[in-house]
């Protein structure tokens, strides 16, 4: 198997100024006193700069909020490192935004949980947060950062689904992301607003034919079982993918411990922010060394593995399921994913 590291996403921060009902680390204000230094970040970005160029995901809680966040991004750019920034837009200003310029950022997500200030405030339990993502999105233009949005939906909000796209299209958005939540943070709290299956395959179906039409790069995180039925619809209206997907996202479903990791605050390793196993720490080993070494990574690699049905699924390397959602829901990571009711042919 390749073993070409594509992603990393690196929690900088824990600290947020939002509480989101669907956070997977359950974030606030308090300080944390175990993050990673800068020098210990330098060190990260060494370690990766000498046998992986992965585009790297400056996230928290809000990376805004450590002083520091301009720094690692430019050390990283410097050594030729993709370095992109994850925000909730609160705290961007014409000043912070000549930062991340300047720092070498090469694009900024930012969430959007709603095509309206109700619905996305309720979502984000913060009044004023939709306002504050339409004022940095204008400031972004201005300073010509390209951004993506981020959109998360339980039962809530999901009537806004279409809508959100049409903003996202709309706005002038380099990618809409669509996420499927998983129970863990604040979000375990939440489980009963969650979609229900026979739902998100409906929703599902309709991000196939918006993504046909080619008007905003698009794909659903956290829901790889996706690409098995976008390739059984598309073989059957012989139609073959012609997606062109974000430069370090892959057309498999998950892409966890195969094509990049995360790394906590603290520096602890997960194949995703998700999964709640740690597969290395950055503090005992390099990230080379957890990437190419970890036994848990390299389970997660052999998909003969995988237990159930995505055991025998002709779709696997398609696929590959959420490790995370089957833990979650069934107590193994290796079990298969819990949205998923296809019966494979055995392989």
């Amino acid at each position: 198997m390749n073993l070409d590291m594509k992603w990393l996403a690196w929690e900088i921060t824990s600290r947020c100024n939002l509480s989101c009902i669907h956070c997977r680390s359950s974030s606030t204000m308090q300080k944390e006193e175990n993050e990673l230094t800068t020098k210990e970040a330098f060190k990260i970005l060494d370690d990766l700069a000498e046998f992986a160029k992965p585009t790297i995901v400056l996230s928290g809680g809000e990376p805004l909020l450590r002083k520091d966040v301009y720094e690692i991004a430019r050390y990283g750019a410097e050594k030729g490192i993709r370095m992109t920034l994850a925000t909730n837009g609160t705290l961007v200003n014409d000043e912070i935004a000549k930062k991340i310029k300047d720092s070498g950022i090469k694009s900024c997500s930012l969430s959007l949980d709603g095509a309206t200030p109700e619905v996305h405030d309720n979502f984000r339990k913060q009044k004023g947060a939709f306002k504050s993502v339409m004022r940095c999105i204008e400031i972004f233009k201005k300073h010509n950062i390209p951004f993506l949005i981020n959109s998360s939906f339980t039962k809530r909000n999901q009537k806004d689904i279409a809508e959100t796209l049409r903003m996202a299209i709309e706005l002038g958005a380099m990618a809409w992301f669509m996420f499927v939540i998983i129970p863990t943070g604040r979000g375990a709290g939440v489980t009963e607003e969650f979609i229900d299956k026979d739902t998100y395959v409906e929703i599902l179906k309709w991000h196939y034919e918006r993504e046909k039409e080619g008007k905003i790069r698009m794909r659903p995180v956290c829901a790889p079982f996706y690409f098995r039925l976008k390739k059984e619809w598309g073989d059957k209206e012989n139609i073959k993918d012609k997606s062109s997907p974000l430069g370090f996202i892959s057309d498999r479903g998950c892409i966890g411990a195969v094509g990049g990791v995360f790394v906590s605050k603290e520096g602890m390793v997960t194949p995703c922010s998700y999964f709640p196993f740690e597969v290395g720490h950055v503090r005992k080993n390099s990230i080379r060394e957890i990437w190419e070494n970890s036994p848990r990574l390299n389970e997660l690699r052999d998909f003969d593995n995988y237990q159930g049905d995505c055991h025998y699924c002709e779709y696997r390397v398609v696929c590959g399921g959420c490790r995370a959602l089957a833990y979650f829901f069934k107590g193994n990571h290796l079990e298969k994913d819990p949205y998923c009711d296809y019966k494979p042919k055995r392989i």
